[in-house]
């Protein structure tokens, strides 16, 4: 079950592997939600509600123009800025690695992404791969290099929207 992290949750047990994920979970995670400066949404256990086995966050963000792919400029406005959401930070606990968990976080962190969108405008979902494993499980399901950085990705919402059809 994906729910939105509260004071109940088991943080201290997650270990990713990652030492930035962990650390941003243990002690950040909360003050970020508490600030409306990030939302976060914890995959808990079957078994006990309360240990968190994965996670992610999203806010918003303004991606420039010149970052994203010439092809792609051309059907955008010439505005110096274009309204994305950001998915900050993506991980699952080692003990339950390797079974989909990862994809499962995703896909609830685009389509609540996408469903956003519609009511609060964004054009993409944009990632930071914190390397090249985790830019190559985010191309898997679609996302695009931005300009000059290959940790740093994007997908459109419209392709979400189709794929996902929500």
């Amino acid at each position: 079950m994906i729910e939105l992290l509260n004071a109940s949750h088991d943080r201290k047990q997650f270990d990713c592997g990652v030492t930035a994920l962990n650390r941003y979970l243990w002690q950040q995670a909360s003050q970020d939600s508490k600030r409306h400066l990030s939302v976060v949404f914890v995959l808990v256990s079957p078994e006990d509600r309360k240990r968190v086995i994965g996670y992610y966050s999203l806010s918003s963000m303004s991606v420039t123009l010149r970052d994203i792919p010439v092809d792609l400029q051309k059907k955008l406005p010439s505005y110096p800025h274009v309204p994305a959401t950001l998915l900050g930070r993506l991980a699952v606990d080692q003990a339950f690695q390797k079974r989909r968990l990862g994809e499962k976080l995703l896909i609830d962190a685009l389509t609540r992404s996408y469903r956003a969108s519609l009511e609060v405008a964004s054009w993409a979902v944009i990632v930071d791969a914190v390397d090249e494993k985790a830019a190559q499980f985010y191309q898997n399901f679609g996302f695009s290099d931005l300009q000059n950085n290959d940790l740093k990705l994007f997908l459109p919402m419209k392709t979400i929207g189709l794929t996902l059809s929500v």
